[in-house]
């Protein structure tokens, strides 16, 4: 029998980048799991969140610890998520999205199935101390270009901003 020692992160332990404005702490990652799956805290400020983006083949899940998001997905109506929803976003490559709509901090944990996500979030954000927030940048149109690229790079697509304005 092929066994692994058990893994404990810490609550002061993992790698935390900023990305968009968002803080996201990686619990475990494809490194850790043989590419099975990773686990990412999110902690998303008032006005945060990602903007709509689609994954073929990654299963993604979030629950919602503290705090409301308003999930977007294609197809559907909005959906205020509050403190205890689970949102399962199948494999497919369904356009998605959520944003912080309130005035206080959400914090979600997140799964993904395969891994490879949190491989993103590493490239494209920077290194910050956790529950530590970054202002998102202004998106020129090299930042987009090299976004969309790195997304691509990690089986991402990345979609306009007003997707689900449409």
């Amino acid at each position: 029998m092929d066994t692994k020692p058990v893994k404990i992160t810490p609550p002061d332990k993992g790698k935390a980048i900023s990305l968009v404005g968002d803080t996201y702490r990686i619990l475990i990652s494809g490194e850790d799991t043989g590419g099975y799956y990773a686990a990412i805290d999110m902690l998303i400020p008032p006005k945060g969140g990602p903007g709509p983006h689609s994954h073929f083949d990654i299963h993604e899940s979030f629950f919602v610890i503290e705090g409301v998001v308003e999930v977007y997905s294609e197809g559907s109506d909005s959906y205020t998520a509050r403190q205890g929803a689970f949102i399962s976003i199948p494999k497919g490559g369904i356009v998605h999205s959520f944003k912080n709509e309130s005035d206080s901090i959400a914090h979600l944990l997140c799964y993904v199935a395969p891994s490879g996500m949190e491989n993103f979030f590493a490239e494209a954000g920077e290194p910050v101390r956790w529950g530590d927030f970054k202002s998102p940048t202004e998106m020129t149109p090299e930042k987009k270009n090299k976004l969309k690229k790195l997304a691509e790079k990690h089986r991402q697509k990345l979609f306009p901003s007003d997707f689900f304005e449409k």
